[in-house]
């Protein structure tokens, strides 16, 4: 009988026209988390890589520096719904290629400032560029591209992409050690637009197109089974939308925080320069260890226990970075937790958000979800700093701990939903009570 039905099941591999398929998305999918990578290093690790050094060349003060961070992240946080609108027109491919230009551009002027209101002012400017630029917008346009079957795509981005920090560490200090910050702005903006924008370029349009095709071929978008898809207006009222929202918003400004502070933690901790270099770059290849891990387990366990795995994982990570001030070996186990866990947030984001609320207006949907989302993210490394003032990384680390717990909550109101191939999201009335029983 299992014989049967295997011999009986469809072979796309031998289907010609569904090869060249796989091949032309194989290649759209390579160019994006190419690209990804680039422009994450660049637009965002570049800031913790060089926050060190920024205070110490030009005698900045910390809580102005991640202020000016901070800034870049809410304009990042209060234009993504903007973007969210315009990748559901059908503008992705220009936002992204404009915006890895502007990017470019900003990081060569950043090369050149003197004074900290122009080096604040550049960091705006690369927020907006952020918002038009990294995981959200991509993400945004796979999911209208390719429907149920963006969750495999955006998981292949995510295992390249995490690798960004793992390239702009150590680069940075590299070239900052060889030269100063200055040429190392201006090796990240050569890097974006020689690499990074014709990648993206390359990879938007040739979902765009595929969305176009698929939209030609469907007369209607199909909802969630048995109703009408949320409204833009509605999706505010949605207690699992913002269960989501806030359990994401307090992992990510936990990470955030984190990772902007690593270097300050670690050399507070007594760390090497080398050694705290080290574990940031490490972080990433962690990542990737974590999203690997996800598709092995991910017909067996729901979305909600990888999203509790994940808050314990970040939890504990900070508790092994309190322990480096008495052992410091614990850094190791930081990297491995801090890694596995936060690299499969990436992924649930958008996973999670399409199972409860479907493909309808889910760009724009998803750009609110990043609005809360990204504010927590840029209010975190700021907010450090001025707890930091009153006592020191110590008390950071346990606020850090208690945030992740808080996600856990979160996470736990949310009803389980396999995480698997098959899945379809379900409609609102549904969702609604199953919440309720």
């Amino acid at each position: 009988m299992k014989a049967a039905r295997r011999r009986s099941r469809p072979r796309p591999w031998n289907d010609p026209q569904k090869q060249a398929v796989c091949a032309v998305l194989g290649l759209t999918v390579a160019a994006l988390a190419f690209g990804e990578t680039i422009v994450w290093a660049a637009f965002y690790y570049s800031f913790p890589a060089l926050l060190l050094r920024w205070g110490e060349v030009e005698g900045w003060g910390k809580p102005f520096l991640t202020a000016s961070f901070a800034g870049a992240i809410i304009l990042s946080a209060l234009t993504a719904p903007l973007a969210g609108r315009l990748i559901d027109r059908g503008r992705g491919p220009l936002l992204m290629t404009l915006g890895a230009a502007t990017g470019a551009i900003l990081l060569l002027l950043l090369a050149e400032v003197e004074s900290p209101f122009h080096f604040a002012l550049v960091w705006l400017g690369l927020g907006v560029v952020m918002a038009g630029t990294l995981y959200e917008p991509c993400f945004a346009l796979m999911t209208r591209a390719l429907g149920k079957d963006a969750r495999r795509a955006i998981t292949h981005v995510t295992l390249v992409a995490g690798l960004a920090g793992t390239l702009a560490f150590p680069l940075i200090h590299v070239v900052a050690e060889a030269g100063d910050w200055r040429l190392a702005c201006r090796t990240t903006a050569l890097l974006v637009f020689f690499g990074g924008l014709p990648l993206l370029w390359f990879g938007s349009v040739r979902l765009e197109r595929q969305a176009r095709q698929d939209a030609r071929h469907t007369a209607a978008p199909r909802p969630s089974r048995g109703a009408s898809p949320p409204s833009l207006q509605g999706v505010w009222k949605r207690e699992t939308f913002w269960r989501l929202t806030m359990g994401f918003a307090l992992l990510g400004s936990v990470h955030s925080l984190m990772m902007n502070h690593l270097l300050p933690i670690l050399d507070a901790a007594r760390l090497s320069e080398a050694m705290a270099v080290f574990a940031a770059a490490a972080v990433g290849p962690m990542q990737v260890v974590g999203r690997l891990g996800i598709l092995g387990v991910e017909r067996h366990v729901t979305s909600r226990w990888i999203a509790f795995s994940a808050c314990i994982a970040v939890g504990l990570a900070a508790l092994c970075l309190l322990g480096t001030h008495f052992w410091p070996v614990l850094v190791i186990l930081f990297v491995l937790l801090e890694g596995s866990g936060y690299g499969t947030i990436s992924i649930m984001r958008p996973v999670m958000l399409r199972e409860s609320l479907g493909d309808a207006n889910f760009g724009a949907i998803s750009g609110r979800m990043a609005r809360v989302y990204t504010l927590g993210v840029a209010l975190a490394p700021f907010l450090g700093s001025l707890i930091w003032t009153v006592g020191g990384y110590d008390l950071v680390l346990i606020l850090m701990t208690a945030l992740a717990g808080l996600a856990l909550t979160s996470f736990a109101g949310i009803s389980e939903r396999p995480w698997g191939p098959s899945n379809e999201p379900r409609s609102p009335g549904q969702e609604e009570h199953s919440n309720s029983s």
